[in-house]
Order: C-alpha cells, then structure tokens, then sequence
C-alpha cells in the first residue's frame, strides 16, 4: 500500500463529501460505543483488569530480548520454524522463500496488519501465486482492491448494497439470478467461494495476537473460524507477528485477552480463541505438517527506551478509533495507509517518519476519549503531542501555524501581559457575539468557523474569578 498520508486533508474532504461512507460511519457510531460500555460496566474488575493488562506489558517491553528468546526456544522445541526480519522486505522475502520451497499456488490468509504493513499481498501476486483473504472483510475489500479502513472491521465503510455489487462482479462463475439482498445471503455466498479455496491452498498465514514464550505457542482470536481454517487445512503455517506481540506466561495472556474482545467488540470472548504451538504431531487429527513464525521488528525496537514505548502495548482491539470523533467524521482510508485513528497517527509517523505523516497527529481534537477507552492504557494524545513538537522543531508545521505558536508563546511567557490579552479577547468576543452567544466568523480563524460557531465567552476569566477569592478555594459543600 503506497501511503497517501501527505495527502490527509484532500483524503478528509473527499470523505466528507462521500454520502455512502457517511452512512455507513453513521452506523459504526452506535454500535461499537453501547456495546463497549455495556461490557465494561457488567465486569466489575474492568478497570483493575486494565491495569494489570498494561503491568503485563510494560513488564515484557522491560524485558523483551529475554521473552523474544524465550519464545524462540520453545517454540523450536515444539517444531517451529522462527524467522527474524529487521524490515518490512526482509520479511516478505522469508514468506516468499517458504511459499516457493513448497511449490505454492494458492495462498489463504486470516487477518493480519502486519501483512498490511509489509504489503505482503502485493508480493505474493507479484511472485506469480494467488492470496486469498479468508476474513469476511477483509475479502470485501480485496475485492473492491482497496485496504483496510478498520483493525477489526475492515469493511465497517461499506455497505450492504456495494458487497452486493462487488459479489457479483467478481463471482461471475455463479448464477445471475441469485439473490442477495439480505446479509445472510451474502455470507452463505461468501463461505461457499472460500470453502474451496481452504482446500486448495498449499499455505494459509495468519497474524499472531499473542506469542507466548512460556509454551511457544501463537494465539489468534477470530469471530468467524477463518483462522482456524486457515492454519489447520493448508498443509503449511507461516504465523508473521511483530515484536511486541510476545508475552511471558499463558495466564498473561489469558489476563490481556479478557480486555480485548470487550474493548473491540463487547464481546466477553471472541467466538474463536485459538492457541496453536508447532505443526501438527502423530496423534493430532489435523493440522499443517510445516509451521513458520515470522516475527518482524520494523522499527519497533527504535521505540524502546523512547518517549513512544507506551505505543507498543497496543493489542489492535480497535477502540479508541471506535471513539474518535475524527475517525467518525472521515474513516480509516483518510489516513492514507495501514493504522488509522488515534493509534495510527501515533504508529504511522513512527514508521514513516513525521516529515510523511506529520497531518496525522494534527488530525486530533485531543479530546482525550482514545485513552480513556484503551484497554492498555496508552497515553495516545500525549503522544501525538510529542510528534506537533517534533514537526515544529524540524519546520515542517505551516508558517500560519508557527507564526500563531509563536504569538501565542510570546504572550504565554509574560503572564501580566497574557492575563491583558485574554481579558481584551474575551470583550471583543463578547461585542462581536452580542445578542447572540455566539460568534459565526472571525478573522484568521475561517478553519473553524466555516463550519461552525465560536461561542462567546461567559462571565469572567478563571484567573479573574480565583484573584477575586484572594487565591482561595471555595469551601467543599
């Protein structure tokens, strides 16, 4: 996927414009956020569980080499095959190179960022093989040739009637008269095309939630078994994970998994927890007879000791995009290329360098419901804060923006003078507003008052109010 993060604002407004996308978004809003808070306030050891979640984390990121290693040992004792890759190439290299050493023609795939990281499809077509997305969204969109536009819900931006259009587009071999029109007929037509291709595929790849280094065991969460059949049925198992997925122990697992599926879904489980620890034994009834970790670094180990490790406990649950308002307003596509939301314009930047992605963490209101929601969490705004400095430092923010800061700055450092300045701005807000609570245009401020109102400041300053008491609290009641 060649990013198209520069290109932000046009990306925006093109989905404001975008009546279908606006519709589905619409949809997304409700869902997600009820079915999140219902799951949290029905377990009253959420937010203890939360921390613990994090502790588990921050514990492995200490000692990653030590639990990296550990994994690598148990899971070649259990007959694993484990690859490093430094880089997204590397990485795609080592896939291709195992795809080829078994004669590899159809290749299945359950759903994996990483592989959208390392543009692993594009690869493997370009290596003469077929890859088929066996997640239901993800099989949409690879059909519709476009990427993901959410972690969980890949196709959460369309919908019912554009699947419909897409299916039978592309699925020309069965009858034209066939209806269509209810979702579970879409599904049923989807499982009849993807069964077959399970039975075909000389390799199925999968991504990884957890690696555990305890057993040496890879741990995939699912609602539809996809990923299950796609690990068992083809004869080999590539599992490509990054770094930051190892854990040390099953019951740190077990511990992080019962945040997951609430934060993404509501869910109390996923339909499909599964753990898988090399390639199938003599007394198993299935399963592949090759099984390949690939674990890729890509920058990550940059971030250790940084002011951006907290990013690496992020478990891909989804929901602080489920939360953005951002998000809600122009989709996973805006921006312009593998995570989108709050976690993507911390990540995107980290992989792609400020000076390509420096739209993303400006993308924010900072209005904080990212970090509320996180199941790890992750100081996201915080974050996002620290990549504004870094595009400020570099030259990279616009003169408008940097000459505004530097006012403001000038203004800020001289308290007696910035008290005087508030004070004028507040009249001169409250003469423009009068009669009305609000103010519909400023000037240097069309940004914002193109699409909405600036409201008129009420009563006196906070610092006026707190002079007025002599520095004093008011009394508690």
């Amino acid at each position: 996927m060649d990013p198209t993060t520069r290109e932000f604002k046009e990306n925006a407004s093109r989905a404001l414009k975008n009546e279908n996308l606006q519709q589905a978004l619409a949809q997304m809003k409700i869902g997600f956020i009820e079915r999140r808070k219902e799951a949290a306030e029905d377990l009253p050891e959420f937010e203890a569980l939360r921390d613990q979640a994090r502790d588990i984390k921050n514990h492995t990121l200490a000692n990653l080499d030590h639990y990296l290693e550990r994994y690598e040992r148990k899971a070649t004792e259990a007959g694993a095959q484990v690859h490093w890759a430094s880089t997204a190439a590397e990485a795609r290299k080592i896939v291709l190179d195992i795809c080829k050493s078994v004669d590899a023609k159809m290749v299945t795939k359950g759903k994996s960022m990483i592989a959208e990281e390392i543009a692993l499809n594009d690869a493997i077509e370009a290596a003469g093989m077929q890859a088929v997305e066996t997640d239901l969204g993800e099989y949409i969109v690879q059909l519709r040739k476009e990427p993901p536009s959410h972690i969980i819900a890949p196709a959460v931006h369309v919908l019912r009637e554009e699947v419909e259009d897409v299916f039978r587009e592309s699925h020309r071999h069965l009858e034209d008269g066939r209806p269509l029109s209810e979702p579970s007929q879409l599904l049923n037509e989807a499982r009849t095309v993807l069964r077959q291709k399970y039975m075909e595929a000389e390799v199925g790849i999968t991504g990884a939630n957890f690696l555990i280094a305890e057993t040496g065991s890879s741990v995939i969460v699912t609602n539809e078994g996809n990923g299950d059949l796609t690990q068992t049925l083809a004869k080999t198992h590539i599992v490509i994970a990054s770094i930051e997925k190892v854990v040390p122990t099953v019951d740190d697992a077990s511990a992080v998994l019962r945040v997951l599926a609430r934060s993404a879904t509501g869910q109390d489980f996923t339909a499909y927890t599964t753990f898988s620890t090399g390639p199938r034994r003599a007394e198993d009834p299935d399963g592949p007879e090759n099984y390949h970790v690939v674990i890729l670094d890509n920058g990550r180990s940059e971030l250790l000791g940084s002011e951006f490790q907290d990013a690496l406990r992020c478990i891909r649950c989804g929901a602080c995009m489920n939360h953005c308002p951002v998000y809600h307003a122009v989709g996973g596509h805006s921006y312009g290329w593998v995570y989108p939301g709050p976690i993507g314009s911390v990540l995107t930047p980290t992989f792609l360098g400020v000076e390509q992605a420096g739209h993303l963490p400006n993308a924010s209101t900072f209005c904080g419901r990212c970090e509320s929601v996180c199941p790890m969490r992750i100081p996201l705004p915080k974050m996002m804060r620290h990549y504004r400095v870094q595009e400020y430092d570099k030259g990279l923010s616009p003169p408008a923006v940097r000459a505004g800061l530097d006012i403001w700055s000038f203004f800020a450092s001289r308290p007696a003078l910035y008290r005087m300045a508030n004070r004028v701005g507040s009249m001169a807000l409250r003469m423009m507003g009068r009669g009305k609570g609000r103010v519909n245009a400023l000037p240097l401020a069309s940004g914002w008052t193109d699409h909405r109102d600036m409201a008129v400041p009420a009563g006196s300053t906070f610092q006026d109010q707190w002079a007025a008491r002599g520095g004093k609290r008011r009394p508690a009641r």
